[in-house]
């Protein structure tokens, strides 16, 4: 599969995001100057990172960040199952892993020598996020599962021990094909799922996946249910992160490639299921937080041009929605500079964190932003 960044319009998912952006920083393809640099609010928190996804804060005040890592070069799952459509099949190794950063933005590891896939177009699924229940440790693992070249472990909800060992708590591979969605995508279909955002409230998980377009919970002894399916109510529209306020979860979305204004949006799902558009007008929405006020944020990863991902074009927004379900919205730029980033958090400082440089890097080169907001 050649690495040209100008996929076709009918490739839809986030892998294939990563996948068209994964040459853009080496072969200089952007056909816009990005901008110069992290607006003043934002600086570097900690460096090191491995493709770098969704973080989250500790019961203890330290930000753990889940890494992809670096992928593998080997499969056995070939001929054993379906595999992920092009840019699959993907190979596999036991790079990924979870890190945690003191307060002084030095990293340490938490737990290694998890599954890693690398697609034939160079994009990264290993550990796409974390979520603590309590003062234990929660992984969504996107890099297990035999499309993704791992027969072992599957895409699966992981409990990290104090050991750092793990135990596998939800086959979410196995849930997502005994339990299809409405409108899947034929023409890119992950068997496995393609799973992105987690997000903890109370004593049950939520996570989204990308590419089938759903919201589903898991309880912490592995009960999992389809909370929402995003694709029968609004299509492909690549939900990646979720995020709770009061008890209620809202998802954002990347929208489809390439990106446009009027794709991504964010919902909030009601106890049945059902969507309600809170906003919409953003691009390519990789992030949803809210502050202790409650004021709402978004991580726009960038815009495009000539189905070009723009580096250097990412952005945090401040979101003032209407509750009608119109979508009406007013975003204020809270910061701006970010080169694709993947995830963001909220932390007990009342600062937003971002991974930054996430996909596109060597190994190594991800960091996390700490951007100051207005209060």
């Amino acid at each position: 599969m050649s690495t040209n960044p100008y996929v076709p319009k009918r490739r839809l998912a986030i892998r294939l995001l990563l996948a068209c952006t994964a040459v853009i920083p080496v072969a200089g393809q952007a056909q816009t100057t990005p901008p110069q640099g992290l607006s003043a609010n934002a600086t570097v928190f900690a460096r090191g990172f491995d493709n770098p996804r969704g973080s989250k804060f500790g019961p203890d005040g330290n930000l753990c960040v889940a890494e992809a890592g670096r992928g593998g070069t080997t499969s056995s799952t070939i001929g054993l199952c379906p595999q992920a459509a092009p840019p699959g099949p993907y190979t596999n190794a036991r790079t990924a892993r979870i890190s945690r950063v003191s307060a002084a933005g030095v990293r340490s590891t938490v737990i290694e020598g998890l599954p890693s896939g690398l697609s034939a177009n160079g994009d990264v699924m290993g550990v796409s996020d974390i979520a603590f229940v309590g003062p234990t440790l929660y992984a969504l693992l996107a890099g297990g599962g035999c499309a993704h070249g791992e027969a072992q472990i599957p895409a699966s909800i992981l409990r990290i021990n104090t050991n750092a060992t793990f135990a596998v708590v939800a086959d979410l591979g196995a849930f997502v094909k005994a339990n299809p969605v409405k409108s899947p995508v034929e023409f890119d279909f992950d068997p496995d799922g393609t799973w992105y955002g987690l997000a903890s409230w109370g004593s049950d998980l939520y996570a989204v996946e990308s590419n089938h377009g759903a919201l589903y919970k898991i309880s912490t002894n592995g009960q999992t249910s389809r909370m929402s399916d995003i694709s029968a109510e609004a299509g492909h529209r690549v939900p990646t992160a979720v995020a709770l306020h009061l008890g209620e979860p809202y998802v954002a979305s990347l929208g489809r490639w390439p990106f446009n204004p009027k794709e991504a949006a964010i919902w909030r799902v009601g106890p049945t299921g059902s969507l309600t558009r809170i906003a919409h007008g953003m691009w390519g929405l990789l992030g949803i937080a809210f502050d202790y006020q409650g004021r709402m944020y978004a991580l726009e990863v960038g815009r495009a041009q000539n189905k070009t991902p723009i580096p250097g074009t990412g952005r945090v927004v401040l979101v003032t929605a209407s509750s009608s379900g119109s979508g009406s919205v007013t975003l204020q730029e809270i910061a701006s500079g970010l080169m694709f980033p993947t995830s963001m958090t909220y932390g007990p400082d009342g600062n937003l964190y971002v991974t930054n440089n996430g996909f596109g890097f060597p190994p190594g080169a991800g960091e996390v932003v700490r951007i100051t907001i207005p209060n």
